[in-house]
């Protein structure tokens, strides 16, 4: 196929995203699970070319912009606060499912070394990030759930692909050592950090200098991608490096951009994860002819390896649940020993055992393994079946036993925080004070007697009921100066509370977005007087 040919195909890809999407919304299936199907009956449809993923291209391309995404819009901190928790999902329960897929698959194929068999674990053993957020996204949590879910989808890549390329080394040299190991993941987790932190704080810092909207957005969009890059530059682990650059620029953004950024670079964003999302699935689909061909055929794949590649898909599942409930436990008994009320459920311990959907990571490293590899078919066909059977059977099923739980009910931000309503009132009383501030002359008559009405009445609305966010247009430029005194005084309250503890980041992002339309509003309508 020439390269108009490969651009038609993009584009038809793109039309049948559209088209799958909406069939999903129709039957009620989660996105991705149509999307595969979707890129499954495509892979076979006369007259479609064969598809091959490039491995390192898909880490590349689809990786860091989705984990930016996930890190730029994650709570730091719930997420420092949960940390602990996180690190036992991203890191323990990987390295248990390698472990536990490692021993399965030997017994069941004794021939394979002990070290393909442990490749294999590490291949399917970490949640996908793209997975977990094409789900949870449809689906409404408590809080410190979604928080565990999406922390330990940021991190569990690194350590599936750490354990995968020294399982792949032992293969083929016949030398592992475990101290090793830690070792080396530690030190790459430590560069990771330090490099995102590092060139996330400067990407910050350049984007003061860049005065453009435009070329601002394209700086911010390019991040992920140097973070990505010179992480794996370095010898360190990109996947941690794009985290931590997306935790910073998420954390500064609220001081670094202007309103008109902000909105901008949203929709873009949006839109361009959006897209990824859905070319990583639909690619995922398209992918199974390569797949099959590889394996010799459907029959053949069937006949050889079927038992083996169910036995992965069962001990994965399994896995997690023996992970997960055990840390429970160990919760429940730590929580009496120091008196303090345990914060894991049994209904939370089946949900997050259950949310374990794998995705375009396992796909694009099992595809990588060298074709010296002894097990490589085997490899192949146990990461497409359980790509297929977590995103089709749990992703599918999640919804429904969040509701069957009853987990969606006890779902919402915990503890003393301000909710929206309070917070809103905080912010226009903050505004009123700016307006009272700039509302006369000299000689104490009322300069601007509309405004002060106007943001008075504000005031005590936003009191009882929680927001009036109508912004009165006027025929001076001083008008709009006043409006925008009010907004970035608004701007510093909604910081400041939220820098002091006292309200949420889904709380912040709401006023911030209604301060972002008020204030381009005023400046439009400032500039049109000018």
């Amino acid at each position: 196929m020439g390269s108009v040919g490969q651009f038609e195909f993009i584009l038809l890809l793109l039309v049948a995203i559209l088209g799958l999407r909406l069939l999903a919304g129709r039957l009620g299936l989660p996105p991705a699970a149509a999307l595969i199907i979707g890129g499954m009956g495509l892979a076979f449809v006369p007259g479609v070319p064969a598809f091959d993923l490039d491995p390192d291209l898909v880490l590349v391309l689809f990786l860091p912009p989705l984990l930016m995404d996930g890190a730029y819009y994650t709570v730091w901190r719930e997420f420092r606060r949960n940390l602990a928790a996180i690190l036992q999902l991203a890191i323990g329960a990987v390295l248990f499912t390698t472990l536990a897929v490692g021993v399965v698959t030997h017994l069941l194929v004794p021939d394979l070394p002990w070290a393909v068999c442990f490749a294999l674990g590490a291949v399917v053993s970490p949640p996908d990030a793209v997975a977990a957020k094409a789900v949870l996204e449809h689906v409404t949590l408590p809080r410190r759930l979604t928080v565990l879910l999406e922390g330990e989808s940021l991190l569990n890549d690194a350590a599936g692909l750490v354990l995968f390329r020294f399982a792949i080394a032992a293969a083929l040299t016949g030398a592992f050592s475990l101290g090793q190991a830690t070792l080396a993941f530690t030190g790459l987790a430590i560069g990771g950090v330090i490099i995102g932190g590092a060139l996330g704080y400067l990407w910050v810092r350049a984007l003061h200098l860049l005065k453009h909207e435009h070329l601002t957005i394209t700086a911010i969009f390019l991040l992920p991608w140097a973070a990505y890059i010179s992480g794996e530059a370095a010898g360190v682990s990109g996947v941690i490096a794009t985290v931590a650059a997306g935790l910073v620029l998420g954390w500064h953004q609220h001081e670094v951009f202007t309103a008109s950024v902000r909105l901008m670079s949203t929709a873009a964003w949006q839109v361009m994860v959006f897209v990824l999302e859905a070319l990583v699935f639909i690619l995922i689909g398209l992918s199974l002819r390569g797949v099959m061909s590889r394996l010799g055929g459907v029959e053949h794949a069937l006949g050889t390896l079927a038992v083996p590649v169910l036995a992965v898909l069962g001990t994965v599942v399994v896995a997690r649940f023996l992970w997960v409930f055990a840390a429970e436990g160990a919760g429940q008994i730590l929580g009496l020993l120091v008196k303090r009320r345990p914060l894991w459920s049994p209904a939370s311990a089946l949900l997050l055992s259950w949310a374990g959907m794998r995705g375009v990571v396992t796909l694009a490293v099992a595809l990588s393994i060298p074709t010296g590899v002894p097990g490589r078919d085997l490899i192949l066909a146990a990461a497409f079946a359980v790509i297929l059977g977590t995103v089709l059977i749990q992703g599918s099923s999640l919804g429904p036993l969040i509701r069957w739980l009853g987990l969606d009910k006890s779902a919402g931000h915990q503890g003393t925080v301000l909710t929206a309503p309070q917070a809103m009132a905080a912010v226009t009383a903050a505004q009123l004070e700016a307006v009272r501030t700039r509302a006369h002359n000299a000689d104490g008559s009322v300069r601007h007697p509309r405004l002060l009405e106007q943001y008075t009445h504000r005031a005590r609305v936003a009191e009882r009921y929680s927001k009036e966010r109508d912004v009165l247009s006027a025929d001076r430029s001083e008008h709009y100066d006043v409006i925008l005194a009010t907004i970035a005084a608004g701007r510093a309250e909604i910081l400041r509370l939220h820098r002091a503890g006292r309200i949420h980041d889904d709380v912040l992002h709401v006023l911030e977005y209604e301060l972002d339309l008020q204030e381009m509003a005023a400046t439009t309508s400032r500039m049109r007087l000018g």
